[in-house]
């Protein structure tokens, strides 16, 4: 594995043990030890997608999957992956899958299979 592969792949898995948290390009970057800018460059090139798609994606196909699995409600989901408020949420979430959560769980209750369309 090259060097910046392996980076980047230490870099995702501590995104996801940080998930829960708000995470902003630039803590990131100080974690990488590299500028925001070079980190961005090398993340995309290595993952074919930019940080903060995969930052944003990440957080949203996991919010989905609790609406999905869970019984919090959205507002307690929302908190849960760094959102600052539940409109900011909501306005993400629909940009992303086209229905505001609440209509999303109502609809794939039974029908999500959490691996399609996670990155893309």
């Amino acid at each position: 594995m090259e060097r910046h592969e392996h980076i980047i792949h230490e870099l995702s898995e501590w995104i996801g043990k940080n998930i829960n948290r708000p995470l902003r390009i630039e803590d990131v970057a100080e974690r990488a030890g590299y500028s925001k800018w070079h980190l961005q460059r090398m993340f995309h090139r290595v993952m074919h997608v930019s940080l903060g798609n995969y930052i944003r994606n990440k957080k949203l196909y996991l919010a989905a999957q609790d609406l999905i699995e869970g019984k919090d409600s959205v507002i307690t989901i929302s908190v849960k992956y760094g959102y600052e408020s539940q409109q900011s949420f909501t306005r993400t979430f629909v940009k992303k899958y086209r229905v505001p959560p609440a209509t999303f769980r109502r609809i794939n209750r039974h029908t999500f299979y959490p691996c399609s369309g996670y990155m893309q």
